[in-house]
């Protein structure tokens, strides 16, 4: 009797065990898909600001037509994005397609003092901030639940269930990786 009571309580203990691990796993993943949903509100926000950027911009810039189009196309790839490596590549391409934008604006001080250009601008910038954060709470969830699935024993649970292991949210841009130079020359 007493082996048979033994055994039920190990194999309780080891039920609850897996249950623990499972649970610990669905709160990672939901924690991870939280995050992304952050970083898409950001981005959302981003690709909305963008054509009321450019729209504040045509009508000083009338001969800057490929800029102009660079971004829109840069934008609605971004739009366009399915999976993290996507978004993360497309999003790159924005930011560079920006980039050269907010260049070609340096040669208007017109634009540059036009109070709506600077409101615009001003919400970008804050907008690119919260993205920015977002992006990092977004690989520290990644983080935590990549670990998890693959340290032991939540390894053995993970490979039961099919938890995959997710992607980071990485600069695909190789110029956006380095320092920038600075110089009062």
């Amino acid at each position: 009797m007493i082996p048979l009571i033994v055994i039920g309580v190990l194999l309780v203990l080891v039920v609850l065990f897996v249950i623990g691990i499972y649970n610990t796993l669905i709160r990672l993943r939901n924690q991870v898909d939280n995050s992304w949903s952050q970083i898409d509100v950001q981005l959302k926000r981003r690709h909305d600001l963008i054509p009321n950027l450019v729209e504040t911009a045509k009508g000083y810039m009338q001969h800057e037509r490929g800029t102009f189009e660079a971004i829109t196309e840069a934008r609605s790839k971004a739009m366009g994005a399915r999976t993290v490596s996507e978004s993360s590549q497309a999003e790159g391409n924005l930011q560079e397609a920006l980039s050269k934008f907010m260049l070609v604006v340096e040669n208007y001080p017109d634009l540059k003092a036009n109070q709506n250009f600077l409101s615009i601008q001003e919400e970008l910038t804050s907008t690119e901030n919260k993205i920015a954060f977002a992006r990092q709470g977004y690989n520290d969830q990644v983080l935590f639940f990549n670990n998890k699935i693959q340290m032991f024993p939540s390894n053995i649970i993970a490979g039961m269930f099919n938890f995959g292991k997710r992607d980071f949210f990485e600069i695909e841009n190789a110029a956006e990786r380095e320092v920038p130079k600075v110089s009062f020359s």
